[in-house]
């Protein structure tokens, strides 16, 4: 698939958001335009459970956060600029990020991971 150059720092700030967590999950994909984590697999959802994941669109770069879709509540005080990324129940699309919505994507991220361990998913 060809995407934009331009949007590869876009990919780079998203996936250095997930990267400290790939030492507790699997590394399923880790390609110049995708990035894909998951739990091990879980008995509770007889399969493995993604974390998250990056990949380059053709014009725009989606985040996908499992845990945002699993602990829908995760979300109840995200912000309206993060909100409007949304696409679907796990997914934020990206052209650019700024400061502000890095940091509170980063922060929701970690909260994801969080509810994964007391979960006893990674």
């Amino acid at each position: 698939m060809t995407f934009d150059v331009r949007l590869q720092p876009t990919f780079e700030r998203l996936r250095a958001i997930l990267q400290p967590f790939e030492p507790h999950l699997k590394l399923k994909v880790d390609t110049a335009e995708s990035y894909y984590l998951a739990a091990p697999h879980s008995p509770r959802w007889k399969a493995e459970v993604m974390f998250g994941a990056v990949h380059i669109k053709k014009n725009y770069v989606s985040f996908y956060l499992m845990p945002v879709y699993m602990y829908p509540d995760l979300l109840d005080n995200l912000s309206l600029r993060l909100r409007k990324r949304m696409h679907g129940k796990s997914c934020f699309n990206f052209r650019y990020m700024d400061t502000d919505t890095w940091e509170e994507l980063n922060v929701l991220t970690e909260w994801g991971f969080e509810r994964f361990r007391v979960e006893n998913l990674p």
